[in-house]
């Protein structure tokens, strides 16, 4: 199938991979570099069935356990990466980030977590995938090409208003030595300022957040009484340069979930009658000299169910 996206501007932002199989989304900046592995899910190619159909990668919204399990195999065979190497978020639209280490390997996926309220992944360890969940909300991709680490963030309205990415810019600083001047950020497929209708109190808590020269960029009246369109991509590459990555270094989606809805899972479009969309990011090569495996499949604690 060819997919045919409504593109918001005529940059070549993305690289659509696995057509014939498995599509998604990749971003050509960080291709360029060499060094990563990366993906941004669609609904095709995968063995959901009903309103999950296809690719749905959440397991406590309903869908068959062994559908979603097959969703992660197939995704992880597109990618070429190791599926029992992936470790997922537990998405509360917090601002919380989590290193994750050899013994993460799984979580989320083929494990059960031991962790929740992580809406945030940062990891050194080349091999392992990050994995985050989206149906609209905006994923946030960070790549150092010097310390060789990489982060993977939900960041909903919520999440924006509270800085999830500058969050995570300082947990890299913190736990690899990032220079934030050395970052490569990408903001990913997720609901556009012409989609993203909100009331006067989203946008109050914006006016709060955000210093008012940037409110301009940031919303602008809506067609109804008390509503406006908010712009979380423009609010997110004011907090990515607020928090030091160079702009000509941050990367931002042209592909709107709602506008994409044939293709993509969307929450405003749908509801919660749906399935759930996933985020990857993995530091090629392979640093686990143990070869730790699991083999169980994950059990079904719920995961963020509006994302």
């Amino acid at each position: 199938m060819k997919i045919q996206w409504n593109y918001k501007n005529d940059l070549e932002i993305f690289e659509t991979r696995g057509e014939e199989s498995t599509p998604y989304l990749s971003f050509r900046a960080l291709d360029d570099l060499g060094m990563v592995k990366n993906g941004f899910s669609t609904r095709m190619g995968g063995a959901s069935q009903g309103k999950f159909a296809t690719m749905n990668f959440s397991y406590s919204r309903g869908d068959d356990p062994d559908h979603v399990l097959e969703n992660f195999t197939r995704m992880a065979a597109a990618l070429g990466v190791d599926r029992d190497r992936m470790v997922a978020s537990y998405q509360t639209h917090t601002t919380n980030v989590r290193r994750v280490t050899k013994e993460d390997l799984g979580k989320g996926v083929v494990r059960t977590r031991d962790y929740r309220d992580v809406d945030g992944l940062i990891t050194n360890l080349p091999g392992v995938t990050l994995v985050t969940f989206y149906a609209d909300c905006v994923p946030l991709y960070l790549v150092d090409p010097v310390k060789k680490a990489i982060g993977l963030s939900h960041s909903g309205w919520r999440g924006t208003v509270a800085r999830m990415g500058r969050e995570t810019v300082e947990a890299m600083k913190r736990e690899f030595g990032t220079d934030p001047q050395d970052l490569v950020a990408c903001i990913g497929p997720s609901i556009c300022e012409d989609c993203f209708e909100v009331g006067g109190e989203v946008v109050e808590a914006f006016c709060q957040a955000f210093a008012p020269e940037h409110h301009p960029a940031l919303f602008r009246p809506g067609v109804g009484p008390g509503k406006y369109q908010l712009d979380l991509w423009a609010a997110n590459r004011i907090i990515l340069e607020e928090a030091g990555v160079p702009a000509k270094q941050i990367h931002t989606t042209n592909i709107c979930t709602k506008c994409n809805s044939d293709y993509l899972f969307s929450h405003r479009t749908v509801g919660e009658e749906r399935g759930n969309l996933a985020a990857f990011l993995c530091l090629k090569g392979d640093a686990l000299s143990d070869g730790k495996r699991t083999g169980r499949r994950a059990e079904t604690a719920p995961d963020q169910k509006q994302s």
